[in-house]
């Protein structure tokens, strides 16, 4: 297990959402959050549990503002909390970006970084057996959270090793 895992919202929330944010921790030590992310997580838009969470984040949780501002034309197109995540996963030659947007999760493979979003988070967690996946999937479905089933389908015809 590395020390630190460089995240954008996304997989934030959604852990929130579905009440299993404590993986996180159990499974990477440390999260550093880019000062970016953590502004997009306090917005009066998000959700109430989410904007409590980041009010008062865990120690776990190290916010960071990038030292060096990289104009990157393939980051362009990409929303500030995911252009801030890749940043500075780039700058901390992070080990792991925790991303879900597939444009972004493209940028930044293309740019080197291995990226998991949330479904990967929620497959390690079950194959630590910090939970139970059927069921955190269907958790996950009662959210705006979307993705294919045919994705998680391999997981979840084996439960018993999940």
């Amino acid at each position: 297990m590395r020390a630190a895992r460089y995240a954008d919202t996304s997989p934030i929330n959604y852990l929130l959402l579905i009440g299993h944010i404590d993986v996180l921790p159990k499974l990477f030590e440390r999260v550093i959050v880019p000062d970016v992310v953590r502004d997009e997580l306090a917005h009066p838009k998000a959700p109430a549990v989410v904007r409590n969470w980041i009010a008062s984040p865990p120690d776990w949780v190290e916010i960071r503002k990038a030292q060096v501002e990289i104009c990157d034309p393939a980051l362009a197109s990409l929303d500030a909390g995911e252009e801030a995540a890749i940043t500075l996963a780039m700058e901390l030659q992070a080990d792991l970006l925790l991303m879900d947007d597939e444009e972004g999760v493209a940028a930044a493979r293309g740019k080197g970084l291995e990226v998991t979003g949330t479904l990967g988070i929620l497959v390690r967690a079950a194959q630590r057996r910090l939970l139970v996946l059927g069921d955190t999937v269907d958790r996950l479905k009662q959210t705006n959270f979307r993705f294919r089933q045919d994705i998680m389908d391999p997981y979840l015809t084996h439960p018993d090793d999940n």
